[in-house]
């Protein structure tokens, strides 16, 4: 599966972005999907996914509240509504997909990745 992902830029703190990732050709019904960012000389970590039926969604500590993961009415795309953005969320973030039951939080537990988006927010 090729994940495509659009919508990163820079953006001033305070401000919001939202990522979009879609899958031509596939629908996400059979995958749990999730966002994972990576910034400079830190490992890839964990920041919102999707259940597998799309009714859930969990998110890191830091971005609870302010972003928001959800998936179109089209069924093969998602997107990462980022509000009230601060310096600290700069990074690549990456769309992934998993087909297993395996713990969303990590990165070994995911099958397929997207190329990425810089997202910048300066201060």
């Amino acid at each position: 599966v090729h994940l495509v992902e659009s919508g990163g830029g820079s953006v001033q703190a305070g401000g919001s972005l939202r990522l979009s990732c879609s899958a031509p050709g596939y629908t996400f019904n059979d995958y749990a999907m999730a966002w994972f960012r990576q910034a400079p000389g830190k490992d890839r970590e964990f920041v919102a996914a999707l259940s597998f039926d799309g009714s859930s969604t969990f998110y890191v500590d830091s971005v609870k509240g302010r972003f928001t993961i959800s998936r179109g009415n089209i069924k093969n795309t998602i997107y990462l509504q980022m509000n009230s953005l601060k310096s600290g969320n700069t990074a690549v973030y990456v769309c992934t997909m998993r087909t297993e039951e395996k713990t969303r939080y990590d990165v070994a537990s995911y099958d397929c990745w997207g190329q990425g988006n810089q997202v910048t927010v300066s201060s």
